[in-house]
């Protein structure tokens, strides 16, 4: 039996549809029976370091297009050209990790199951550019339409679903993210020491992780940094946008250059000692198809600020304080109530450790072997 995956974001991505791929394929491999092979479909090696986070088991493998595909044709690969790749492997069942089928795939018989994130270029249009969201549409209805089987990763995301792509809610597994377990582990004095160092961290700071784009709304925590204890930092770890430069234009002109550093390209080993050291982690973001941020916030020991409005109290469960996208003195409230020392923040902070065991690892796997074996009729 051999199942083919989606896996571009597996070798290139660092952020979340990366680790969702990355997580859910090593539990998957160490759960199936024997004689289920793990197929990781995707255009070139990408990121050495991200690949070999895939644990080596001798029932995965990745597969690459042919050496003689040139760099057009090697980008439109996985979209136009796996899917004779996928016959001529025998692939019995097909997974799109990160929301999209290739062309063609329904005429071959393989049984198709896509995990959908987020459909936030339909809600939130005014995001994305006019192209971007055209293809974006594109690739969604065709796949909703020929999708065996669909798993959203919440239940925020299972609505927009239906809602955008006219799916009967039948046809949809919510299975939440899967989480691995990493940022649970402390790092030693040493390695927090060098991280420290390295970065320039200040002593205290609350941390956010993520893409430094409008919808992520860091804004609202740096504008809640002017109502804080000058010896609170904020640290901001994510890839830089246009919008970054708003931001960052923002904290000079208010004087906060000090107190809010911005971090990129930090490499992954290095961002478990980054949270870890934190105060607090807070994350703004305005909408999310889950919101891992937080999750890793929660497994690192810290007490979480998020916002409302979209799927980020499924992440979090009651130990996370929301408050509004909008509201800069709830904001500053909520993590004031998370900094060391303040009443109740032990307790929130194991209430959350407790809350997201229901994402980590195994029971996502299994949930997901379920799903395939429904489709295929044989048990994996």
């Amino acid at each position: 039996m051999i199942i083919g995956y989606d896996a571009k974001r597996i070798a290139y991505n660092n952020t979340g549809l990366g680790s969702y791929g990355r997580t859910l394929v090593n539990d998957i491999a160490e759960a199936v029976q024997p004689g289920t092979m793990l197929n990781l479909y995707t255009p070139g090696t990408g990121d050495d370091a991200l690949r070999r986070q895939i644990k080596p088991r001798t029932n995965v493998r990745y597969v690459y297009p042919d050496n003689g595909i040139g760099g057009l044709s090697r980008a439109t690969w996985r979209t136009f050209g796996i899917v004779k790749d996928l016959v001529r492997d025998g692939v019995r069942l097909y997974h799109g990790l990160s929301g999209e089928l290739p062309v063609g795939i329904k005429d071959t018989g393989i049984k198709t199951v896509v995990t959908m994130h987020d459909v936030i270029f339909m809600r939130h249009p005014e995001w994305y550019g006019w192209l971007d969201r055209k293809i974006y549409a594109w690739k969604f209805r065709k796949t909703c339409r020929e999708a065996d089987r669909i798993i959203a990763i919440s239940e925020c995301t299972k609505r927009d679903v239906m809602l955008y792509g006219d799916v009967p809610a039948e046809k949809i597994d919510v299975i939440y993210q899967s989480c691995g377990t990493r940022y649970k582990l402390r790092e030693g004095e040493k390695k927090l020491q060098e991280v420290h160092t390295a970065y320039m961290l200040p002593e205290r700071y609350v941390v956010s992780v993520g893409t430094i784009e409008e919808r992520k709304n860091i804004i609202l925590a740096v504008k809640a940094m002017r109502l804080l204890p000058d010896e609170i930092s904020l640290v901001v770890v994510g890839r830089p946008s246009k919008y970054a430069e708003r931001v960052k234009h923002f904290v000079e002109a208010n004087g906060l250059s000090r107190r809010v550093r911005f971090l990129h390209n930090v490499p992954a080993d290095d961002l478990p000692a980054i949270y870890q050291m934190a105060e607090a982690c807070v994350y703004p973001s305005r909408y999310e198809g889950f919101g891992l941020p937080v999750i890793e916030g929660i497994q690192s020991g810290l007490p979480v600020v998020a916002c409302t409005g979209s799927c980020l109290e499924e992440a979090g469960g009651n130990a996370t304080i929301y408050v509004d996208p909008d509201d800069v003195y709830g904001m500053a409230d909520a993590i004031k109530q998370s900094l060391k020392g303040m009443p109740g923040r032990d307790e929130r902070i194991a209430t959350g450790m407790q809350y997201i065991s229901r994402f980590e690892n195994a029971d996502v796997a299994r949930q997901v072997i379920q799903v395939y074996s429904r489709l295929l009729g044989a048990d994996l």
